[in-house]
């Protein structure tokens, strides 16, 4: 690898955290010399806005003081520097490892302060609520016809038992209206021990109807639980597109 770095800009800075934004070391999984020719070309520890520059920095600080590094280079250059000598790295003193803590934790304190700045939760504010109505409005008014779709679903109807009324069930199935549900063509098959199930036909708006919601929010809630022990969808197929406005 043959990567160029500028740490005297603002830019050059910029570029370098983006990089170090999934790595930990400039190349490779330890540190190397390369690590060595950017600490080098850095007059004084980076700013902690570089979030990713000043945690690299904080990390490389400790083996350099502690045993220095002995992985080779891959061909990391600084922008007008010369080639760097590890000997003639200046290493702080390990008097300064107390300062480097507290700087990581400020950076880290920082970063925690700007992330409680930002209310996910919070309520809506006056005028992103008119900006919300405003939004609305122009897209109701514009008329504009947008692309929607039909589902063709055969749906198995299952009652609890043989005593169970299949005429009241069905009335109880085709009893359910939800704009863009539409109830089609049914039929008793039987099951056995004189059980016999409901299969029907239905068809739905896909961007008015979910498939789920007939079956979770009324089939198999009351009232018509009554009658209704559960249902499964056999078949379920797009059927056409159309526009709705």
């Amino acid at each position: 690898m043959a990567v160029t770095f500028s740490v005297t800009s603002e830019d050059g800075l910029k570029k370098l955290d983006e990089y170090l934004l999934t790595r930990s070391y400039i190349a490779g999984y330890q540190a190397s010399k390369d690590d060595l020719t950017v600490y080098a070309a850095l007059s004084k520890p980076p700013s902690p806005e570089y979030v990713n520059v000043s945690r690299w920095y904080i990390h490389i600080d400790a083996p350099l003081r502690l045993s220095g590094v002995s992985a080779e280079s891959c061909g990391v250059t600084i922008e007008g520097s010369a080639p760097v000598i590890e000997e003639a790295i200046a290493i702080p003193p390990a008097a300064d490892t107390k300062a480097s803590f507290h700087f990581l934790t400020d950076l880290y304190a920082s970063a925690a302060q700007d992330d409680d700045d930002v209310d996910l939760f919070g309520e809506e504010t006056e005028e992103e609520k008119k900006a919300s109505e405003e939004r609305a409005a122009a897209a109701k008014a514009s008329g504009k016809k947008k692309e929607s779709g039909k589902s063709s679903v055969l749906l198995d109807v299952k009652p609890w038992d043989d005593e169970t009324d299949m005429q009241k069930l069905e009335e109880a199935v085709r009893s359910i209206r939800m704009d863009g549900l539409f109830w089609g063509a049914s039929k008793l098959v039987p099951v056995g021990y004189g059980i016999k199930k409901l299969q029907i036909m239905l068809t739905i708006v896909d961007d008015l109807v979910s498939v789920d919601s007939p079956i979770e929010d009324h089939l198999t809630a009351e009232p018509a639980n009554e009658y209704i022990q559960s249902c499964d969808i056999v078949a379920f197929n797009k059927i056409c597109m159309f526009f709705i406005s």
